[in-house]
């Protein structure tokens, strides 16, 4: 899970904003200053990259949630193909304001747009007026574009990754209230005080962007499967288990069937031994 160095130079990572729009809270993570812009220190950013995978993964192992927020033109392409392929919740449109604090009527939203595909398929849809269809149709399109990447997102998100701190700050604030953990791309032009996993980085360049989430989803989904393999495991030692403790109850059934026979021949020969002894008399 380890990143290279040279990887990271070679996408730009290390480029940071002009001087005069830094944020001096970055300072431990910039290395220097050349023409005007800052350069940041990718040994710090290969290192915290590489932690923010390793508790990312702790987290995809556990079956819980990550979601991705990421509005910015540049960033919003590979963020969903990226994630999608790990099976992670996403934003790449607008950012419903409350969507994380006022969670019961982001998924009432989630369940109308359901309710609209049960129409479409149970052949309601059909009764309606054209114009009634138009409308609903409108409101699934619109219902569609800014929630249909949270669909599968039944509970609030054990974590949230964000690309642009400074863009995304709703959804950063609205995480810091639940207590939710924040790992990010942080720029220099950004304040890293309020992101628990901070990965200093380039978050305006495609290049740098992609390098940072192909490490994250990858941890991502080698949590997945090692969770899978442990359950496969555990489900596996609960066979075992369940064979032999049939194999115990088969042998004590027989041990029990073969100890009434014996005690029905004891007891019938008693009898016959009896009725012999009165037969005599």
């Amino acid at each position: 899970m380890a990143v290279n160095f040279e990887d990271l130079l070679e996408a730009g990572v290390h480029f940071g904003h002009l001087k005069r729009k830094w944020n001096p809270a970055m300072a431990p993570y910039i290395f220097m200053e050349r023409g005007g812009i800052h350069i940041i220190d990718l040994h710090k950013t290969a290192a915290k990259l590489d932690e923010a995978a390793a508790a990312i993964k702790q987290i995809a192992k556990s079956g819980r949630k990550i979601l991705f927020v990421a509005t910015k033109k540049q960033a919003k392409e590979i963020v969903a193909e990226k994630v999608k392929a790990v099976n992670m919740p996403y934003v790449t449109e607008r950012w419903s304001g409350g969507m994380l604090t006022n969670f019961p009527t982001i998924r009432k939203a989630v369940k109308k747009m359901t309710t609209i595909d049960k129409m479409a398929s149970d052949g309601t849809f059909d009764q309606l007026s054209k114009r009634e269809k138009l409308q609903i149709n409108r409101q699934r399109e619109k219902l569609e574009k800014t929630l249909g990447s949270i669909v599968d997102l039944t509970r609030t998100p054990a974590a949230l990754f964000v690309v642009d701190v400074t863009k995304e700050k709703i959804a950063v604030k609205e995480a810091k209230r639940l207590h939710i953990p924040v790992f990010a791309m942080v720029d220099t032009n950004s304040n890293p005080n309020d992101v628990d996993f901070v990965i200093p980085a380039n978050d305006d360049a495609a290049k740098s962007i992609s390098i940072v989430l192909d490490v994250i989803t990858k941890a991502i989904a080698e949590g997945a499967a090692e969770r899978k393999s442990d359950k496969d495991t555990q489900e596996k030692d609960g066979a075992k288990a369940d064979n032999k403790h049939g194999k115990v109850r088969k042998s004590r059934a027989r041990k029990n069937s073969n100890d009434e026979k014996t005690a029905e021949n004891v007891e019938a020969k008693a009898n016959e031994a009896g009725n012999a002894e009165n037969s005599e008399n």
